[in-house]
């Protein structure tokens, strides 16, 4: 279930921001989570993408999270705006809102109260400016 593999991935791009995860502990990571070899290949491609991107995604971040650089956001919030960044940019089958829902769900996990609404914010003005063509 792409859920999983998205938690998955998510763990995985938390890990990466203070050391990057190799190999072995990513097929810890989907081991522990019984993803199927097709799920493990979806956190990949998440996980690929957000490397890949870390720069421009991280910018992104900064121009919509208004009083928050990336450096100063909780680790748990930033990863999930990468994964959903990533997902909105570079994932062609995911639809936006579904990339946004995710996101949100991962931070009720992982991440504050405060935020949910936070994640939320920042990827719906992304949407409206970004990909709207505004």
């Amino acid at each position: 279930m792409r859920t999983n593999a998205r938690e998955c991935a998510y763990k995985i791009i938390f890990a990466n921001l203070f050391h990057p995860a190799d190999d072995a502990t990513k097929r810890s990571v989907y081991k522990a989570n019984e993803l199927s070899e097709e799920d493990a290949a979806f956190a990949d491609k998440l996980v690929d993408e957000v490397s890949a991107h870390l720069t421009e995604l991280c910018e992104i971040i900064d121009k919509y999270a208004i009083g928050f650089s990336n450096e100063r956001m909780f680790p748990a919030d930033k990863s999930a705006l990468l994964l959903a960044l990533a997902e909105i940019n570079y994932v062609e089958d995911v639809p936006d809102i579904v990339a946004v829902d995710e996101a949100v769900g991962l931070s009720k996990r992982y991440s504050t109260e405060k935020s949910t609404g936070f994640i939320n914010g920042i990827l719906a003005a992304y949407l409206a400016n970004e990909k709207k063509g505004n």
